[in-house]
């Protein structure tokens, strides 16, 4: 019997304590959230009037079009035909290389071999290997390998400048170092 009342009363007590959880604090918030919901107005300034835009009329019918890009092409033969420019171009007559449909950025050197007095390198691109000499080209850059060293292939790319004539950039493959670790 003793033990009903020990549990009885630790009911109780339960119960009062949850009773004293009540939700008259949360009632309070409520209300005084909608008085200042309905106190508060919102204040958006007006937008400003587009400005009114006046379109050009081209009226000298009989000039040149200075906006027909058979002017620029006119242009820039009589430039080439004037010697303009450096001469120096790409050959886009003799067939691509199986390298040069990559960007340079995802062609990785990952060693070198050395067969008969001749240095290799070894590319990867995806999962595939591929050796290189010296001569051979790779890149989209019309790149040529001009020297291969025990760590890096440098290279010789034909670009186009801002000004639309072709140059030469050196640029390089570093060896990439192995991630996987031994046992």
């Amino acid at each position: 019997m003793r033990t009903l009342t020990a549990t009885t009363l630790t009911a109780t007590i339960l119960l009062l304590v949850l009773a004293g959880c009540g939700d008259s604090d949360v009632q309070e918030v409520r209300t005084w959230m909608k008085q200042v919901d309905a106190q508060t107005r919102v204040k958006v300034p007006p937008l400003a009037e587009p400005k009114v835009f006046i379109p050009f009329a081209y009226v000298n019918k009989e000039e040149p079009d200075p906006f027909n890009p058979n002017k620029l092409l006119a242009e820039l033969a009589k430039q080439a035909a004037q010697g303009g420019g450096s001469g120096l171009h790409p050959d886009t007559q003799r067939r691509k290389e199986l390298l040069e449909t990559y960007p340079l950025d995802t062609i990785q050197m990952v060693g070198t071999i050395e067969k008969k007095g001749v240095m290799y390198a070894v590319l990867q691109v995806d999962r595939a290997v591929h050796q290189v000499v010296k001569g051979q080209h790779l890149g989209q850059n019309f790149g040529v390998v001009t020297s291969i060293d025990e760590n890096s292939v440098n290279l010789k790319e034909i670009v186009q400048d801002a000004t639309g004539d072709w140059v030469e950039r050196l640029s390089k493959l570093e060896l990439q170092e192995s991630k996987e670790t031994t046992k």
